[in-house]
């Protein structure tokens, strides 16, 4: 009887060893689970900071904030019309004023027809550096744009819609005072809309103008020619 009360009693020991072993292996997997979930939710992306006055519309938008290069004015490209004026410190007798022609060059002396429209101001300056370093005794040019060839396009609750002629740059607020001020019976100026051909597609951009408008502090959105600027109406149930 001891013998097989001792056989009984070794056997439910490993029996409990067996069970406490599995709910151990069972508590160890539910462990690494919750441990990798909380390491991927590490990774899940916070939302874009709102920005004070100019907001992107998704998907079709692709500014961020005020401050990328789409809002630099120096990041303008030139283009068709703009007018140059060179200047070559070292030799004089090179400064010349250069429209840019519709086929997107200019001629100068000495190298003659370089391509100008679609290059920065300060891409251009290098591009003639390069050209003229063979002639020059002081390597320094000076691309100054003199005046701009700039169309842009207001439409909606302003008073005089149309086509804006300018030759300087203009930010969205001043577009919309050229075209006569916004309607403000009709105008909702918190979601004006810069509409843009950029690299082969259509973005648009959403404003808020009346911050502008009250006094609040506000980075200016500065145009590209060919923008259109649409100023909604206020939504009425009426």
């Amino acid at each position: 009887m001891k013998t097989n009360s001792d056989g009984k009693t070794a056997r439910s020991q490993s029996y409990l060893l067996f069970r406490l072993a599995r709910v151990a292996l069972v508590l160890a997997t539910l462990a690494a689970v919750a441990g990798c979930q909380t390491e991927s939710s590490q990774f899940v992306a916070a939302p874009p900071a709102a920005t004070n006055s100019i907001r992107p519309v998704i998907p079709e938008a692709v500014i961020a904030n005020s401050s990328t290069a789409t809002n630099n004015p120096a990041a303008f490209t030139l283009r068709e019309g703009d007018i140059l004026r060179i200047s070559f410190p070292g030799s004089p007798n090179l400064n010349n004023v250069q429209p840019i022609r519709p086929d997107g060059k200019i001629n100068l002396p000495l190298v003659g027809e370089v391509q100008a429209a679609k290059m920065t101001p300060s891409a251009l300056q290098q591009k003639l550096m390069d050209l003229y370093a063979p002639q020059l005794t002081t390597k320094e040019v000076t691309v100054e744009v003199q005046s701009f060839a700039f169309p842009v396009y207001v439409t909606g609750a302003v008073l005089r819609p149309g086509k804006i002629s300018t030759d300087h740059l203009l930010t969205a607020l001043e577009a919309v005072m050229e075209a006569g001020g916004p309607d403000y019976n009709r105008a909702n100026l918190k979601d004006v809309k810069v509409i843009r051909q950029e690299g082969g597609r259509t973005k648009n951009y959403i404003l808020d103008l009346k911050r502008v408008m009250e006094g609040k502090t506000a980075e200016p959105f500065y145009l590209k020619p060919a923008d259109i600027i649409y100023v909604p109406e206020k939504f009425s149930w009426f």
